[in-house]
């Protein structure tokens, strides 16, 4: 039973519902309860973005007044998590007597739907992009449309008539959300208490000194942060949950800041400005971070859980890795680092003890090194990793120093390759050194064939990345940019949209 309703903004009024399922997802919710049956249901596990909806949200990076706009996927969403947001979905798009959005129009006249089934998806997407610069005045590239529909799978109409659309509703008269009833609503149900179940299925508490009790006297209680992975223990592996703690209202956990020459991440904030800061010091990783899963992946999920959940391909291990991060437990008051090469200690298994939690990361801001990152998939966007590669190196003189090289994908953790940097350390960075590194790394690893990749794929193409690592860091005439990326073509290079 919960000890209040959940409360949130839908359709123009604020919704409650008592007794809600801690598990029952969103879109469940919406189709079966309000009856909104505009939000398709596609692949259940936040890939095909049929089900894109649209939370709103009041800013907590220090403008109280301001409404934040991001899609997520329903599918993979618990219901609970809605508590103190508002919901926008595609019945909220067109006009009160039914005109369309422009984006909806330009759609239309775009034939930007053959079968319909993805089209509220991307409509949403588009939507929220649109709140997001048509109140500023400013007009997305075709470039940053692609990114923004990162998220949403169309296999039938094809993209070009889709991302049409998306310039073309940038051509009519605007037409922009009215913010003041929401964040009036969202202002009001911010006083409410926090939201928590008598029988212990779901607390949802908003301070770290709350959260920090709960575990401790919880220890067997699922951690719960954007619910990307652990949905799918819902949706596709049946599992019983019988105990949640959402950390989703934990602000001291969402601050990403700088201190004493450390990048501190917080294990609650979103993949998307986890990564935002990342590249902010180190733009280098800004590809990596483009294709980390999608973009309401990267708003729901957070790097903390990314980090903890220690997928052996997840791609922000390698790259924090490299980078010579610090992850910070803690338990009660008492806090712990580790190396974060020293958390795994198998495979989905870590250094965590019972009721301990991971509080944040820190990345020493050494932004001399050299740092790059690769991924290998079989799709460019929103697709898992076969293998992952990032290396950050210094330079002494014409030797490199400090060399972190850490692979994903290559066995069962994300872990270092020690021969590899053995062999690079303290040497001039030479095409002999890089070939030598290359041989080295049978001895790190001899990964595994499964679905996504051959063992002798993965060694060959880890090594080819070795050598792409040494043509684009080498000391004399290094490959240009235009070389490298797709996103460069001859001197025109096209700005890939955050």
């Amino acid at each position: 039973m919960l000890t209040r309703p959940i409360r949130f903004f839908h359709r123009g009024a604020i919704v409650e519902l008592n007794d809600a399922p801690a598990t029952r997802t969103v879109l469940e919710w919406l189709r079966e309860d309000a009856r909104c049956t505009g939000t398709k249901e596609g692949c259940a596990e936040g890939d095909c973005g049929a089900c894109t909806v649209v939370l709103g949200s009041l800013d907590s990076t220090g403008n109280s007044g301001a409404l934040k706009l991001q899609p997520v996927n329903a599918c993979i969403q618990f219901l609970p998590t809605l508590d103190g947001q508002a919901l926008f979905t595609v019945e909220d798009v067109a006009a009160a007597d039914g005109t369309l959005h422009p984006v909806q129009q330009s759609m239309v006249a775009c034939h930007g739907s053959q079968c319909g089934f993805c089209t509220p998806g991307f409509v949403m997407s588009l939507w929220a992009g649109y709140q997001q610069h048509a109140p500023a005045g400013t007009t997305p590239s075709r470039q940053q449309l692609a990114d923004d529909l990162s998220g949403n799978l169309c296999r039938c109409t094809g993209y070009r008539p889709i991302l049409d659309a998306g310039e073309a509703a940038y051509r009519a008269m605007p037409v922009v959300l009215d913010r003041a009833p929401v964040v009036a609503a969202l202002k009001s149900l911010a006083a409410d208490p926090p939201l928590s179940t008598a029988d212990g299925a779901f607390h949802a508490p908003r301070t770290l000194a709350a959260f920090a009790e709960l575990r401790e006297a919880m220890p067997q209680a699922h951690v719960l942060a954007g619910s990307t992975d652990m949905g799918l223990w819902v949706t596709k592996q049946f599992r019983e949950l019988p105990a949640l703690i959402s950390i989703g209202r934990v602000d001291e956990l969402r601050q990403i800041d700088v201190h004493d020459g450390m990048l501190r991440i917080g294990a609650a904030a979103s993949l998307e400005t986890g990564w935002r800061a990342l590249v902010d010091h180190w733009p280098t990783l800004h590809d990596l971070w483009l294709r980390f899963a999608s973009l309401p992946i990267r708003h729901a999920g957070t790097l903390g859980g990314n980090v903890a959940n220690g997928s052996p391909i997840g791609d922000s291990a390698p790259v924090l890795m490299a980078l010579g991060a610090t992850i910070v437990l803690q338990r009660g008051v008492v806090q712990r680092r580790l190396p974060l090469e020293s958390f795994y200690t198998g495979y989905m298994k870590n250094e965590l003890q019972a009721g301990e939690f991971v509080h944040s990361l820190e990345v020493p801001l050494d932004t001399t090194r050299t740092v790059r990152a690769y991924k290998i998939s079989k799709r460019f966007d929103c697709d898992i990793s076969a293998l992952c590669l990032a290396a950050s190196f210094g330079r002494d003189g014409d030797r490199l120093s400090g060399v972190r090289v850490a692979f994903g994908g290559m066995a069962a953790t994300v872990k270092r390759a020690a021969a590899v940097e053995a062999a690079m350390n303290g040497a001039p960075w030479t095409e002999a050194v890089a070939e030598a590194a290359t041989a080295a790394l049978t001895q790190d690893f001899q990964p595994l064939s499964d679905m996504r990749a051959s063992a002798a794929y993965r060694l060959q193409v880890a090594q080819n990345l070795i050598r792409r690592l040494w043509f684009e860091t080498r000391t004399d005439a290094p490959l240009p940019a235009a070389m490298l990326s797709v996103w460069h073509r001859g001197d025109n290079p096209t700005t890939v949209a955050a």
